[in-house]
């Protein structure tokens, strides 16, 4: 039977382990919260990351924004803008055709809840591809805008080019992954300073849900609501909050996200890529976009 002076040193060592634990601890959060010599919070799930005051254009942190990232979803910036640039009459219909919703279900992409055979305004179109990241919306305005999905893609490209994205191609309006398809941080800033630059673009891209109007196959219309918003993004964050954006995955490309917020009445644009986790775990893009903007002072 252990004495009671054995029971003490037993106990003070257990209380001096658990102290060293949680000093271990503290000291862990505190650096890993401590700017790296970016500016940058030294532990983000995201290995790329750019941040942009729109105000003057200037990079005020980065992480590899020159690397060639795999876009997935946030293709669907281009295909929004194109959509709106080459379409007269944003009210016009455009077909989402048995095709395009089985291939949408084949690739497992994200739908908007749109039917076969279903007439669409091509604006609601574009909020369908940006919110909710609807596959047959894409597909959808691709058809509409170019008469088919490789015309558009040549449209994409040459936008690009004239955007100056000079390390970007494009292969889909979707984003499902191809290794010819790909981008920088720094060219998806880009995109997204000209498409904002648009007014229809910039009020789909900041909203948090957008009902239709009736169609022939949906008379109540449907409501979309935006990725962004539903993985937390409504949460705001000292000084400011987030206003928009567009999230994207796939299994090469990691977590993904371009959004836009304003801080201390500032906006900015912040590219993150290659976030660890998926579609199904916690939204480490996310994070990493609310812990960026929490390190500006």
């Amino acid at each position: 039977m252990a004495s009671k002076s054995g029971k003490r040193r037993v106990r003070r060592a257990a209380m001096c382990l658990l102290a060293a634990c949680l000093l271990l601890t503290v000291a862990a959060v505190v650096w890993a919260h401590t700017p790296a010599d970016d500016g940058l919070p030294r532990m983000l799930y995201s290995k790329n990351v750019l941040l942009v005051r729109r105000s003057d254009g200037a990079a005020v942190r980065e992480r590899g924004a020159d690397e060639r990232i795999y876009p997935a979803s946030l293709t669907k910036i281009m295909t929004a803008l194109l959509a709106l640039e080459q379409t007269e009459d944003l009210h016009e219909t455009a077909e989402v055709t048995a095709e395009m919703v089985a291939y949408a279900a084949e690739n497992n992409a994200v739908q908007a809840g749109y039917l076969a055979g279903e007439q669409v305004p091509v604006i609601d179109l574009v909020y369908g591809a940006l919110l909710p990241s609807g596959a047959e919306c894409c597909l959808a305005l691709a058809s509409a805008v170019a008469g088919d999905e490789v015309d558009f893609v040549e449209m994409m490209n040459a936008r690009a080019a004239e955007l100056g994205m000079a390390d970007t191609h494009f292969t889909s309006p979707i984003g499902l992954h191809d290794d010819r398809h790909y981008t920088t941080p720094r060219d998806l800033a880009t995109l997204l300073e000209a498409a904002l630059q648009n007014e229809d673009f910039r009020a789909a891209f900041t909203s948090s849900r957008y009902s239709t109007g009736p169609t022939n196959l949906h008379p109540d219309g449907i409501t979309v609501r935006s990725s962004l918003f539903e993985k937390g993004g409504g949460a705001g964050f000292t000084g400011g909050r987030l206003l928009g954006g567009k999230t994207g995955y796939t299994e090469e490309a990691g977590l993904c996200l371009a959004c836009l917020a304003e801080k201390d009445g500032d906006e900015y644009i912040l590219i993150t890529a290659g976030a660890g986790g998926s579609t199904r775990t916690a939204p480490h893009h996310v994070e990493d976009a609310l812990a960026v903007f929490g390190s500006l002072h």
